[in-house]
């Protein structure tokens, strides 16, 4: 039964049909999966990271670099898109996110970034982290790492910085990686760090930041989450709905965690992502992000399922579900695929691309992107196509409509 019914919902995927019979069927109207850039032939660049953001006049820029290897990242790149993601300029290098020669052999690079306008300084933020290479591919013994960032204002870039954070907690690593942040209406920025020290798992901790004449601070930093499973906490993304923050976490014991803080600080004890009947969902060390409807609060995840049991981490399909925000629960009734599991995960899975590294955002009124970039990592020849999962909503979303 749970197959028949997957396969009902690829095949409304396909024809861009409405999607219904549940509560989210009263906003979402159909999703349709495009593909952005052409990479599976193995000919071209092999485009990752694909994060869009909306600029003021109406214009989708986007970030995204190379692949080459594990972890191992080519420089940021830019392209923009004026009809709403239909065509794109060539993607260009973004000069100050590039890699520099700290002491040959090694060098820096720039990954993991997330690009956002930011409307009270008129700019656009892009925020990643620090990444260091020897030789062909990704050091193995990694200095400490941080938050780097660069601002686009008036057509132009400003120099590469580093977001300081002067605290033992994070003399191994502090970063925001891949992770989705709020513009309050102050100008601050509410985001959260994962933050470690030599040998010890990664907490989580909520931040406000300042951000003025260009340069990103560090304002105050909230109690830390801890987590002493594997790594700890990674990757995570903040949302504001109904004037309540929200945090999600990706973790190495199976499970992805949610918490819910009043003012972007201080944030409950985490809790295991469950369905609304109580049962865990099963996930492997892979990221989630928020969807945010002016009506209603989405999650969009990896999950293990019946059709990707043997794929790397289950990084296909991705999917999308409902959240109680009272209960943080997911609405299992709501749950749908948004960018389907192309292949046999079950008996080829080496031929499945992966789509882990993934980012969500409002692309106007009407309709909400979620946009991945493929990585074959057993079939590098391969390639993989950057993907995007447009979502068409019945009625507008009013906090897109006011540039939230």
């Amino acid at each position: 039964m749970r197959r028949r019914q997957l396969l009902q919902q690829l095949g409304a995927l396909a024809a861009g049909t409405p999607l219904a019979g549940s509560t989210s069927g009263d906003l979402l109207v159909s999703v349709n999966r495009e593909v952005l850039l052409h990479g599976r032939d193995g000919a071209g660049t092999n485009w990752f990271h694909p994060r869009p953001c909306r600029l003021p006049d109406g214009r989708i820029f986007m970030t995204l670099q190379p692949i080459l290897g594990s972890d191992d990242f080519g420089p940021v790149h830019a392209t923009t898109s004026g009809d709403l993601g239909r065509h794109w300029s060539p993607p260009q290098p973004v000069p100050p996110l590039g890699r520099v020669t700290v002491k040959d052999p090694l060098v820096e690079g720039v990954c993991d970034v997330v690009p956002e306008w930011h409307a009270a300084s008129g700019s656009l933020l892009a925020l990643g982290h620090n990444v260091f290479y020897t030789g062909p591919g990704f050091s193995k013994n990694q200095p400490p790492r941080w938050p780097v960032y660069a601002v686009w204002k008036d057509g132009a870039w400003g120099p590469r910085r580093k977001l300081e954070w002067d605290d033992p907690r994070g003399s191994e690593i502090y970063s925001n990686n891949c992770g989705q942040r709020v513009n309050l209406e102050d100008g601050r920025i509410a985001m959260a760090f994962t933050h470690g020290a030599q040998g010890q798992p990664r907490a989580v901790s909520g931040v406000i930041s300042t951000f003025e004449d260009g340069i990103l601070r560090v304002q105050e930093v909230g109690p830390a989450l801890e987590h002493p499973h594997g790594r700890g906490l990674l990757e995570p993304s903040v949302a504001r709905f109904d004037g309540r923050f929200f945090l999600t976490l990706r973790a190495e014991d199976g499970r992805g965690y949610v918490s819910t803080s009043p003012d972007g600080l201080r944030y409950a004890p985490h809790r295991p992502w469950t369905w609304d009947d109580g049962e865990a969902l099963e996930m492997s060390t892979t990221q989630q992000h928020w969807l945010v409807h002016s009506e209603a609060l989405f999650l969009v995840y990896t999950r293990r399922d019946a059709s990707n049991t043997n794929v790397t981490r289950w990084r296909s399909p991705l999917w999308m579900a409902q959240v109680d925000p009272d209960t943080l629960r997911l609405l299992r009734a709501t749950e749908r695929v948004v960018l389907p599991l192309v292949g046999d995960g079950v008996n080829a899975p080496d031929g499945v691309a992966l789509m882990g590294n993934f980012h969500v955002i409002q692309a106007s009124p009407e309709e909400s992107w979620v946009t991945v970039g493929e990585w074959h990592p057993r079939q590098l020849s391969r390639g993989g196509d950057v993907l995007l999962a447009r979502l068409r909503w019945r009625r507008p979303n009013r906090a897109a409509a006011a540039g939230q």
